[in-house]
């Protein structure tokens, strides 16, 4: 089949020191299949530069930036349950505090009707309830009709629902059962409320400040539990192959040897930065503190291979390419990407000492390529 001929403007336009010596030129590039050949003369033209493999890079582990995380289950934001003024903080950020420990003190006007709401609906629940007990009493001895008993019945009923409902209000807005109880039995109303941590942990971040006015649900502090941590791992496309879940990762840079157990990979990756995020879980008691940041490696996964520019690759579909000097211009050799930086990418495949690889120019060699197959 008769090969054929794509005449490359784009390509010459880069590689022309002029528009109008540029126009003079006729840059004819042949390609077919696994081949783009080019006549002589015309690799300059094109702007295409190449590089020499001087030798195979040596193995090595590579290492990736994790972040360490807060599982989400182990973290708690402590919020405002009534509109107040912060009075007292009695912690400090990064405190470790036990369950029940004080955190802060509010001073609330909400909370005097809440009270206020509390009281009644106890002194109607308990006449609700000698009134069906003596309802009870005179039905029993045949004096009253069972309309009354069944009434009165509904009425204690109704009156502890509105007990119920005010005790579980005061208790979301801090009061703890002992002082509910406390009053109960006095009667005395408090200004302000304790709150306290529902569970032990360390305080991340201290948001509330004295004198600040807080409403219904403003963030006051972050509290964790730090006895098992995650690692929030940017893997690049190219080798998330090699991260599964189960396998173990080393955590790299630590006076002792520390590993951490993939959990997940993440099913859909950044496009902006072409990585996925892997979840892994660090041993409990791992001597790290929550958002700094450390290099992971896969162990057994040490890949030699050849170093080249990140502009020497191209992409078609899922696998990638590098153009290799040859003869009749350029051949067309699919890699593997082992790893990759910023600027540089780790590769294997049929490549061999000597071999010269285009490092610019690609996309006009690019270009040809895919005409040419398009045309077949």
């Amino acid at each position: 089949m008769a090969a054929r001929f794509l005449r490359v403007l784009g390509g010459v336009l880069l590689g022309c020191a002029s528009f109008f010596w540029c126009g003079a030129v006729q840059a004819v590039v042949q390609a077919k299949g696994q081949e783009v050949t080019l006549q002589a003369g015309q690799v300059q033209a094109l702007g295409v530069q190449l590089m020499t493999l001087q030798g195979r890079a040596q193995a090595l582990t590579v290492s990736y930036p994790a972040q360490v995380l807060v599982p989400p289950q182990q973290e708690l934001v402590l919020t405002s349950p009534v509109t107040g003024l912060v009075t007292q903080v009695l912690v400090q950020s990064g405190q470790q505090v036990q369950a029940g420990a004080p955190l802060l003190r509010l001073q609330s006007p909400d909370l005097g009707q809440m009270q206020m709401q509390y009281l009644q609906a106890a002194s109607r629940a308990r006449l609700a309830g000698e009134t069906a007990r003596r309802e009870g009493a005179l039905f029993g001895e045949g004096i009253i009709p069972a309309r009354r008993v069944a009434e009165a019945r509904a009425a204690r009923e109704e009156a502890d629902a509105a007990l119920a409902q005010a005790a579980s209000a005061l208790r979301l807005a801090g009061i703890g059962s002992a002082e509910l109880r406390e009053l109960a039995r006095t009667g005395r109303l408090q200004d302000g409320i304790t709150l306290r941590a529902s569970r032990a942990g360390a305080v991340l971040a201290l948001e509330a400040r004295i004198g600040q006015r807080v409403a219904p649900a403003d963030p006051l502090l972050r509290l964790a539990d730090l006895r098992r941590l995650w690692l929030g791992i940017e893997v690049p496309l190219e080798v998330s192959a090699y991260w599964q879940a189960g396998t173990e990762v080393t955590v790299q840079g630590q006076a002792q040897s520390l590993k951490a157990r993939i959990l997940r990979v993440a099913p859909q990756g950044n496009m902006a930065s072409q990585s996925l995020l892997v979840t892994a879980e660090l041993p409990a008691g791992a001597s790290l503190r929550p958002g700094t940041f450390v290099q992971v490696a896969l162990p057994g996964t040490e890949q030699s291979g050849w170093n080249l520019p990140l502009t020497a690759v191209i992409r078609e579909g899922s696998v990638a390419y590098v153009f290799v000097r040859n003869a009749r211009g350029f051949a067309v050799r699919p890699i593997h990407i082992v790893a990759a930086s910023a600027q540089e990418v780790r590769v294997q495949g049929d490549l061999h000492a000597g071999d010269q690889v285009a490092v610019a120019g690609v996309v006009a060699l690019k270009g040809a390529w895919q005409e040419s197959r398009g045309g077949q």
